[in-house]
């Protein structure tokens, strides 16, 4: 997901310098949500696994 986030970073970037504002915007959304939703998985992830090792241990 932070792979794809990346990509449209990129994308944004490079439309950005060439004048293309609209999908520079767009993918820059894009990129943000992506982020965020990897973010939020990582922090749900993280939780459950601390809680499943203290019940396993």
């Amino acid at each position: 997901m932070l792979k794809w986030a990346l990509i449209f970073f990129i994308v944004s970037v490079v439309a950005g310098l060439l004048g293309f504002t609209g999908i520079a915007a767009g993918a820059a959304s894009i990129a943000k949500i992506l982020f965020f939703v990897a973010v939020a998985l990582f922090v749900i992830f993280l939780v459950l696994g601390m809680t499943i090792y203290k019940a396993v241990k």
